[in-house]
C-alpha cells in the first residue's frame, strides 16, 4: 500500500506509487523531486537540526495572504513590533518572501549583514528583543533579482528554520509572500511536526481580495494548520491630523466580517489606514513609539493581545 507522507497535499499519491512526484497533486509540494526520483523513502537529512531549532520557539505565526497589496508585510512588522512592546517578550521576524524581501526595508535594517558563527546565521537585531532575518541581508543590494526556481527557495527557506540562531523566541512572525506555493508548503511541513504554528490571514475589504483569502483558508484547512484569525487592513482611512475616519475601500459583500462567519474563521482585527504608517514603514522607524495615542497604535496593540491570548488558550499545538 502507498505511503502517504504526513501534512501532505490534498489527493497525494503516497510515496511507494508509480505516479509519485507526477500526479497533478503534486505541483509545489517541496518533496516532488524526491517523491518523482524513487528516493522518498530516504530520510530528510535536516529534519532532526531543523526541529531542534523550532523547538527553542515557543509561537509560530505564519502571516498569510493570497493577494498581493493588501499590507501583509506592515502587517507582520508592526505586529511583531507591537509583540516586543513588552521588554521581556523575544520576537523574531522571518522573512520568507525570496523574490520580493521588504522586511529589512520596513524595519529599518537595511544595510546590515549576516554574520555566520558556528552554532549558525546570527539574525539582525532591531531592539534588544527584537530581531529579523530575511535574503535581503544576503544581497549586494536589494535592487537585486532573486530568479530561483522552487528547489532553491525550498533550500534557502530549509536554512533559515535550520540555521538562524534566535537564542530562544516566545513569538516567530513568518512573512510570507502572497500565494499557496513553495514556500507555504515548505513551512507548514516543517512548523506542524513542532509545537504551537498558526496562521493569521490578512485581507483588505474588497471582493477581489476575499476571494484570494478564501483560497488560503482553504489552505490552511487542507494543510491542518490552524488559524488564529483574520485580519483585515485598510478598513477606513484616519486622518493623521484630525483622527476622522472615512471609507477608502467600501465593501460590496459585507468584508472580512461576512468571511469570517462564512468561513468560521474568527475575524481578530479591523486596521486602519494612517499614511503614517506608510511614512514609518519607508524609513524603518517604530510607528508604535513615536504615534502611541493613534487609533492605528491601539489597534496593532490589541492585534498583539489577541495573538496572545490565542497562543496561551490554543498552544502549545501538535499535529
Amino acid at each position: 500500500m502507498s505511503s502517504v507522507p504526513e501534512n501532505a497535499p490534498e489527493h497525494c499519491p503516497g510515496t511507494d506509487s508509480s505516479n509519485a512526484g507526477q500526479a497533478s497533486a503534486c505541483a509545489g509540494c517541496p518533496n516532488q523531486q524526491i517523491c518523482a526520483s524513487g528516493a522518498a523513502a530516504a530520510p530528510d537529512p535536516d529534519l532532526a537540526a531543523i526541529l531542534a531549532r523550532l523547538a527553542t520557539i515557543k509561537h509560530k505565526l505564519v502571516v498569510l495572504s493570497g493577494k498581493g497589496g493588501v499590507g501583509k508585510t506592515t502587517v507582520s512588522a508592526m505586529l511583531a513590533r507591537a509583540l516586543a512592546a513588552q521588554p521581556l517578550t523575544q520576537v523574531g521576524v522571518l522573512d520568507v518572501d525570496v523574490c520580493g524581501p521588504s522586511q529589512p526595508r520596513v524595519t529599518g535594517t537595511v544595510g546590515n549583514a549576516v554574520h555566520t558563527s558556528a552554532s549558525g546565521w546570527s539574525p539582525v537585531y532591531i531592539e534588544d528583543n527584537l530581531a529579523v532575518m530575511s535574503i535581503g541581508f544576503l544581497l549586494e543590494s536589494l535592487e537585486d533579482a532573486v530568479m530561483w526556481r522552487g528547489p532553491n527557495k525550498n533550500g534557502l527557506i530549509k536554512r533559515f528554520l535550520k540555521d538562524v540562531e534566535w537564542e530562544g523566541l516566545d513569538y516567530l512572525v513568518i512573512d510570507t509572500p502572497p500565494g499557496t506555493s513553495d514556500e507555504h508548503l515548505t513551512l507548514a511541513h516543517y512548523l506542524l511536526q513542532g509545537n504551537a504554528a498558526a496562521a493569521v490571514v490578512v485581507t483588505t475589504p474588497q471582493e477581489v481580495s476575499l476571494l484570494d483569502v478564501r483560497k488560503e483558508i482553504t489552505f490552511c484547512e487542507r494543510v491542518k494548520l490552524p488559524m488564529a484569525g483574520i485580519v483585515e487592513n485598510m478598513t477606513m482611512f484616519v486622518c493623521p491630523k484630525c483622527k476622522g475616519e472615512s471609507v477608502v475601500f467600501p465593501s460590496a459583500t459585507g468584508g472580512a466580517a461576512s468571511l469570517a462567519a462564512e468561513s468560521g474563521v474568527p475575524l481578530i482585527a479591523r486596521l486602519p489606514l494612517d499614511p503614517l504608517v506608510a511614512r514609518a514603514c519607508d524609513e524603518g522607524t517604530n510607528f508604535l513609539l513615536d504615534h502611541p495615542d493613534s487609533p492605528a497604535a491601539r489597534a496593532y496593540l490589541d492585534l498583539a493581545q489577541k495573538i496572545k491570548e490565542y497562543f496561551s488558550t490554543n498552544g502549545p499545538f501538535v499535529s
